[in-house]
């Protein structure tokens, strides 16, 4: 077992099988040190555990739990093309936020920060990263936050 999923493990984290993607896009592509991930929702088990939108259907919170979500299917994601080792990841590049909310909505970082908490958590000082943390009218299924994220690799 790697220092990584010996992270993941001392918090309680069992990354999911990865699921094929719904439509004409792969979930992750490689190009030099680089891996970029396609955006992960908050899904587990084949199915969307939040759907809705933040500001009336979730609080800040739950948005977190949903983003934190999110970046667990991420890092399943990035094992997948990675071969299974996640110690070849030199550091978190850029994570994209998008969050599903209500026109009066204004706490899309700290949504997303549930997905930058969990980075940093599972890789230290190699998690910090760049970001975007974007509101919209709508995401695919109604889902509340959808991530994006790009790694740097050996």
């Amino acid at each position: 077992m790697g220092k990584i999923d010996e992270k993941l493990a001392s918090l309680g984290i069992v990354l999911p099988a990865t699921t094929a993607p719904l439509a004409n896009y792969v979930p992750a592509r490689r190009h030099g040190s680089q891996v970029y991930i396609s955006g992960q929702v908050p899904g587990e088990g084949g199915k969307d555990k939040f759907t809705g939108k933040l500001g009336s259907d979730f609080s800040v919170e739950d948005g977190q739990a949903a983003a934190r979500l999110c970046a667990v299917n991420i890092l399943a994601q990035l094992k997948a093309a990675l071969d299974g080792d996640l110690d070849r990841v030199v550091g978190v590049i850029r994570l994209g936020g998008f969050v599903n909310a209500e026109p009066d909505f204004k706490d899309h970082p700290k949504v997303i920060n549930g997905a930058s908490d969990l980075m940093v958590e599972v890789f230290g000082e190699a998690g910090r990263h760049a970001r975007a943390a974007v509101g919209c009218y709508s995401l695919p299924r109604n889902v509340p936050v959808e991530i994006d994220a790009i790694f740097e690799v050996v």
